[in-house]
């Protein structure tokens, strides 16, 4: 038997074996993927691990996706035909989707072209938050009213990903080309300060005390570690291959890390800065969502139609969840 046989008999294995504890699982929401070749939003039973509805995006792609706090609406900004700093279409739309009718119910015209990407609510004032790539900017909408009410500058072109602190004070922008990280005044509304990075740098995410920022450099085999105190890059974790999306465990002790090349998710431990162990999910990992209880972690894997369901107690793969062509954004709906 081939290693790559053996591989992926021995994947197929842990996720058979895991299945009853998946369906054991509490979960108390859904799982929402934004896939972008299909242009269209996943809605999944995490419970069942099932795509139980598929929300066409009306003609245009949408990378990522927000939940509004009430578990209500998803907010997908529709960016464009391409990647960042690729030649395509520059989108200017955000759809706003009814998750109990399962309709899109209203659309948010930013006026013109800009690559609208990454949206995050605000931990306390509630609004939303949507970074806007042809502007270098960080645009503010009112989710209530669906109104723009303001614009963040974040000092650097090719502004893709955001992270917003969980006193709702500061956010953080990757700016993808100028390999740096801005960080944003949400009150003030204006730039704190830009910290330089590495050439180029992908998707961003914060401790959940919110001391650290870690970017992606994706020219060296690095993740970079931010002191968000200091705003200055105090040290690099080594990985074993390209890192993209990031993501922390509720209780602060690790850190997942998406690394696409190699088909695997590390683990990173928090106290030792060192990846500790990796795992193989499906082609190109992309983000990562861990479930609010901690217990399960969802990646999606683009080049694979798939998202990766992960236990974390067991460290394995306990399902595979079939939804769009090259599936990319994970959001949470809470259900109460």
């Amino acid at each position: 038997m081939s290693p790559k046989s053996l591989s992926q008999r021995l994947l197929f294995s842990a996720v058979l074996a895991g299945a009853a504890a998946l369906q054991a699982a509490p979960s108390h929401g859904l799982l929402l993927v934004a896939n972008k070749q299909d242009m269209s939003l996943s809605i999944v039973d995490p419970s069942a691990g099932l795509q139980v509805a598929v929300i066409p995006e009306d003609g245009a792609t949408g990378h990522e996706v927000a939940v509004s706090p009430d578990g209500a609406r998803a907010f997908v900004p529709l960016y464009g035909n391409s990647g960042v700093g690729k030649a395509g279409t520059d989108g200017q739309l955000i759809r706003v989707i009814d998750l109990r009718s399962r309709a899109i119910v209203a659309t948010i015209d930013l006026g013109r072209p800009l690559r609208p990407h990454r949206p995050v609510f605000g931990p306390k004032d509630g609004l939303l938050y949507v970074t806007t790539e042809l502007a270098d900017s960080v645009t503010v909408i009112d989710p209530a009213t669906l109104a723009i009410v303001g614009s963040i500058p974040t000092g650097r072109d090719e502004s893709h990903m955001l992270a917003i602190s969980s006193d709702g004070r500061r956010g953080y922008t990757a700016n993808v080309k100028s390999g740096s990280v801005s960080v944003l005044d949400l009150g003030a509304r204006t730039l704190a300060a830009v910290i330089p990075v590495a050439p180029v740098v992908q998707h961003i995410a914060l401790s959940t005390d919110d001391h650290w920022a870690f970017t992606a450099d994706q020219t060296a085999l690095r993740l970079a570690v931010i002191d968000t105190a200091s705003e200055s890059v105090i040290r690099s974790i080594p990985l074993p291959a390209l890192a993209f999306g990031t993501a922390p465990t509720p209780d602060g002790k690790s850190l997942l890390v998406a690394l696409p090349a190699a088909g695997m998710v590390a683990q990173v431990d928090l106290a030792a800065m060192r990846v500790v162990r990796t795992l193989e999910v499906p082609k190109a990992p992309q983000e990562i969502l861990v479930r609010p209880d901690g217990a399960v972690a969802y990646v999606s894997c683009d080049s694979s139609a798939k998202v990766a369901v992960i236990d974390l107690a067991t460290w394995k793969v306990v399902k595979l969840i079939d939804v769009g062509a090259v599936d990319d954004g994970l959001a949470w709906a809470r259900s109460d």
